[in-house]
């Protein structure tokens, strides 16, 4: 099994065979847990400054529940409503792939600089968001992109309705949902 750091740097560079590697190593499945755990801990410190120590342990909460809810979601959305001609994929696989999808989201802790922050979160979130495509693509065995993003879209909007209820549950702000789900 290749090292945590170097599947983190490919799953940043997008790579797909770095996806089609995850998918298919059930080992991968406590790496790509660790990289939401470092993903979620680095977009609660970028929230931190403004949400204080709620928002780092609600945010990683919301992010690890998330996480699982819309591979779930992708599971679901790309395996029974949408599937292509060579689609075959299980949770574990879909919860791998997505997994390091989120590797980028290391950057997130670049939130905590002033005015640039913001920038920051809203880049990364659009490159996680391009990585969970790929992961998805990569996992449900689709020959187009687009049938991909289809399901991303779908279950994006749902996702963020789960989220957001969370989140109100949890009592966790805006903010802090927003950066930790990449969303």
């Amino acid at each position: 099994m290749e090292p945590l750091l170097g599947r983190m740097t490919r799953a940043m560079r997008l790579e797909p065979s770095l996806y089609e590697e995850v998918e298919a190593d059930k080992g991968a499945t406590s790496q790509a847990l660790t990289v939401v755990l470092i993903s979620s801990v680095c977009a609660g410190i970028g929230t931190a400054g403004s949400l204080g120590l709620p928002g780092l342990f609600g945010g990683l909460l919301v992010s690890l529940i998330g996480w699982v809810v819309w591979a779930g979601l992708t599971y679901v959305i790309g395996t029974k409503l949408l599937p292509g001609p060579n689609t075959k994929a299980n949770l574990g696989e879909l919860l791998r792939t997505t997994g390091f999808a989120s590797a980028p989201g290391v950057f997130r802790v670049l939130a905590a600089i002033p005015l640039v922050g913001m920038v920051v979160s809203l880049l990364v979130s659009i490159w996680m968001l391009v990585a969970f495509v790929i992961a998805v693509r990569q996992a449900l065995d689709y020959e187009n992109t687009g049938r991909a993003v289809l399901v991303c879209i779908i279950g994006w909007f749902i996702y963020m309705g789960f989220v957001v209820a969370l989140a109100l549950v949890l009592g966790v702000g805006g903010a802090a949902v927003v950066n930790s789900t990449g969303g």
